[in-house]
């Protein structure tokens, strides 16, 4: 049995395909159409997996698409009601789309998927697994566990903005939730919007952005107590009740009422471009503060309903790595699972898995549970010679993978910064290895050196160790595997160094400078690190690497982070990855087994760059 798996028109669009339960491919349509967090129907993505797979349209039984169109209208329509006459402007905005499209998503799946092939799709079952319930099998099917406590925490799906379950065999039973509009994610989103970073895809920044914050200072406990006594009423399981005279979310055009939180916490909302300083610093630390306590209660009330000693996560809360770092310490579950593309993106495999295990009433085996997330596009080296010849480039290609890894190791350990492209592509938001930038963690300038001339991204914009699995424990406070990149723990202290007195008076930028550990370029403001482990038999070649810059350094980790610039999805290509080495301060690219040095092309980096000015 096939079944594609769909997640569209709202962010991070998706495509999955299912066969018999198992995950054969998987991949973003931002990946093909270069437009980061595409929402357009995945048309991109469904060609791949099923050229991936060798399969037609035809080949397909059923169509899984990620939530129940007509109950999201329902809300819709309600919350307008309910506010009127305030959200007229967004209420004609909202209404063509739905009228034309979003009502008629049947009709529109089938006409989208003739673009692909000229199947008769009438003959392919569509089915619509409710928003959160797709997210929970995206975690609980995947996942080693028989059973388990479901957690599904994001802004809203139909209705639903946080659910618990009870995940046992092939069954999910949803034991309780809570609805629109009162939203731990949608909480989260206000803050980054007037922090002045984007809603769905800069929360992460926000995240980032916390631990500049000084959680002694009477400002950060004032912001606190402010949140939780003006604008949110947090209960013992969890449950939170926004108080919306703040917000503008349910039916307006942005996400608060600008001059009631300005007033609130007397502080100008923060413009894009505009300079961070100490008081950003100290309201992000509150929100994330807030957020780590709400999610802890709901995750201890999950313990309370289920008694399961294990727990999966999903939603696009469970990206926020640090509180499932503090769910890990709270020893409320011995194993922890959480969905790698846990946003929307993850929506489309647990779709398909719920339809899969749950309409279908089919058992799970050994096959459902996805040891790595590498579920994209491959290519081969006769690709990757059209892109050597096209621009003429410069490259060498080695005797040896082990070789390979051994010279680049060196260069590593040089201060050179690499872009390493292998295998197939991550499917999700983190670059585990095969799509990454990678350099040496030891290096007190790389922290800011990347963030400034390769990622042309915010400064304080902490980087993440890839470390061997076997020695994660011998440098971190780290319980428990993190190959997803989806925990944050602490340093060890016996390789921190001693910070200034006056650290805490500090501003951002020269908190910066202050070298913080044995590894500065992965040790964040606060001693701590968004860890992934990397295991020789799910990442082999990641591994090797890191295992040859351990060998002739002592060192068993690199920085690791995504191979891509700010503003555009990871490279998906070769070309796309050459292009980007082109534009960047990155000094070597290893396209397979090919190694291309920034210095042996020089003409043809300056060419490429001129032109892009030009252009722009």
């Amino acid at each position: 049995m096939v079944i594609l798996g769909i997640s569209a028109f709202y962010h991070d669009s998706a495509a999955v395909l299912l066969k018999d339960g198992k995950i054969l491919a998987a991949a973003e349509e931002e990946r093909f159409s270069r437009k980061k967090h595409d929402a357009g129907f995945p048309t991109k993505a469904i060609k791949f997996c099923l050229q991936h797979c060798g399969l037609k349209l035809s080949d397909v039984h059923s169509i899984a698409f990620y939530d129940k169109p007509m109950l999201k209208f329902e809300r819709l329509l309600e919350t307008y009601y309910a506010f009127a006459p305030r959200g007229f402007l967004s209420f004609l905005k909202a209404m063509p789309v739905w009228m034309k499209e979003k009502l008629f998503l049947k009709k529109l799946i089938r006409a989208e998927l003739k673009k692909i092939d000229e199947a008769d799709t009438r003959k392919i079952k569509i089915l619509f697994p409710e928003h959160h319930l797709s997210h929970a099998a995206s975690a609980f099917y995947p996942s080693p566990f028989s059973e388990a406590a479901i957690v599904t925490i994001d802004g809203v799906g139909e209705w639903a903005t946080t659910t618990i379950c009870k995940g046992s065999g092939n069954k999910i039973e949803i034991l309780k939730q809570m609805n629109f509009p009162h939203s731990v994610g949608l909480l989260y989103s206000a803050f980054t919007y007037f922090l002045g970073f984007k809603v769905n895809s800069g929360e992460y920044k926000l995240m980032g952005l916390a631990p500049y914050g000084k959680a002694a200072s009477q400002e950060a406990k004032n912001y606190i107590s402010i949140i939780k006594n003006k604008l949110v009423t947090i209960y013992d399981d969890g449950s939170i009740c926004m108080n919306l005279d703040y917000f503008n979310y349910p039916v307006g055009l942005r996400m608060v009422k600008d001059e009631a939180f300005e007033k609130l916490f007397d502080l100008k909302k923060r413009n894009p471009d505009e300079e961070l300083n100490n008081r950003h610093c100290n309201l992000a630390l509150a929100i994330q503060t807030v957020t780590e306590e709400i999610v802890l209660k709901i995750t201890a009330h999950a313990k309370e309903l289920t008694g399961s000693d294990n727990l999966c996560l999903a939603g696009g809360v469970a990206l926020n790595c640090v509180a499932n770092g503090k769910i890990e310490n709270s020893g409320l579950f011995k194993n922890i699972f959480i969905q790698p593309a846990a946003g929307d993106a993850g929506g489309a495999i647990g779709a398909a898995l719920a339809v899969h295990h749950i309409y279908f009433e089919k058992g799970r085996n050994d096959d459902n549970i996805n040891e790595n997330y590498f579920l994209g596009s491959a290519f081969t080296i006769q690709e990757i010679q059209i892109v050597i010849e096209k621009h003429k480039a410069v490259a060498e290609r080695l005797e040896s993978f082990e070789v390979l890894c051994k010279k680049i190791a060196a260069d590593i350990n040089h201060g050179k910064v690499i872009g390493w492209f292998q295998g197939r592509t991550e499917f999700g938001p983190r670059a585990l290895g095969n799509r990454s930038i990678v350099a040496d963690p030891r290096n007190k300038e790389m922290q800011i050196m990347l963030n400034q001339k390769i990622k042309f991204r915010e400064s304080f914009r902490p980087f993440a160790p890839a470390i061997l699995d076997e020695y994660a424990a011998d440098y971190f406070e780290i319980k428990s595997p993190s190959p997803y990149m989806l925990l944050v723990q602490s340093l060890k202290k016996e390789f921190r160094n001693i910070l200034p007195d006056n650290y805490d008076s500090l501003e951002i930028k020269e908190k910066l400078n202050v070298n913080r550990s044995k590894f500065p370029a992965i040790t964040h403001i606060d001693f701590s690190a968004r860890i992934q482990t990397v295991n020789k038999n799910t990442n082999p070649e990641f591994y090797q690497l890191i295992n040859a810059f351990r060998e002739s350094t002592g060192c068993p980790m690199l920085i690791n982070t995504s191979f891509n610039v700010r503003g555009e999805p990871i490279v998906n290509t070769p070309e796309e990855a050459f292009l980007c080495f082109l534009n960047t301060s990155m000094d070597v690219l290893v396209l397979h087994d090919y190694i291309f040095y920034k210095e042996k092309q020089p003409e043809l980096a300056a060419e490429f760059i001129k032109t892009k000015f030009e252009n722009d």
